[in-house]
């Protein structure tokens, strides 16, 4: 299978997605696309996974993008009005729902960039909430470069993250970045060394899925529906969505476990 899902048992509460195509650069084919989609909308409807983690295969690329080999030609005969295949089909319609391109995934994402991360790999990263890379990955958008508009969530979500100059720079130059550059311009949380790169993940993961769930998937939530308010709409929708949680047994149960010295045992409630 090209996307593997998995619930460690040494990690409660958290999903590790792997895209496993390395020697095709865990490139999107329509097949990777249906079964990547899939795995979000498992995590998104599961209150039991409180964070989830994203990483590829192999030691060279987190994901190039979509398969050049198979996805671009399929779209490009559906494009103009010809037969694909069933597979074909289903993985076309299913490519922003695996990118997170306007789908809520509801839950924070962890990428563990272990290589290149080109064109639909940068959309899926941008997607993440947190970022960990090795020292060699590096970070593309190509797509005016092959004459394309990037729609995935690089013109939405990109300049939003970073800054203005550093968002065009990658935008419109088509010239990929290294790690260090990527940690210089806030694209990613911190480049660690391959072997260190899952275990790093994982513990930002398990410190999220620690926390109180709904406080998480709140914060989570309010953040970003707040970056396109005015000032006084924002505070308003914060006090709307952290109104509620002080109400909530898991508030109760962090107030007592403070007083009590003890680690709380929040129940999502």
């Amino acid at each position: 299978m090209p996307v593997h899902f998995e619930r460690p048992s040494d990690h409660p509460h958290v999903a590790v997605v792997t895209l496993d195509r390395p020697d095709q650069a865990n490139a999107l084919d329509p097949e990777c696309l249906a079964q990547l989609a899939e795995a979000w909308r498992r995590i998104a409807a599961d209150d039991d996974i409180r964070c989830a983690v994203l990483t590829g295969a192999g030691e060279r690329v987190f994901c190039s993008g979509m398969d050049l080999k198979t996805t671009i030609p399929a779209s490009q005969r559906l494009a103009r009005g010809e037969r694909v295949s069933e597979g074909e089909f289903e993985g076309l319609r299913s490519v922003a729902t695996a990118l997170l391109a306007g789908f809520d995934l509801k839950t924070p994402l962890v990428c563990a960039v272990n290589g290149h991360a080109r064109a639909g790999g940068f959309d899926l990263m941008l997607a993440s909430e947190l970022r960990f890379a090795v020292p060699h990955a590096t970070f593309a958008l190509e797509e005016v470069a092959l004459g394309l508009y990037p729609t995935g969530n690089a013109t939405v979500l990109l300049p939003r993250q970073i800054g203005w100059v550093h968002a065009f720079d990658l935008l419109l130059t088509a010239r990929p970045v290294d790690a260090d550059r990527a940690l210089e311009i806030g694209l990613v949380n911190q480049v660690v060394a391959p072997e260190r790169l899952m275990d790093e993940a994982l513990a930002a993961a398990d410190a999220i899925a620690g926390n109180a769930p709904l406080a998480v998937r709140e914060t989570r939530r309010g953040v970003r529906e707040i970056l396109a308010l005015d000032l006084e709409r924002a505070y308003e929708r914060q006090e709307a969505l952290g109104s509620p949680l002080r109400r909530s047994e898991d508030a109760r149960e962090g107030q007592r476990a403070f007083v009590e010295k003890r680690k709380p045992v929040f129940q999502g409630r």
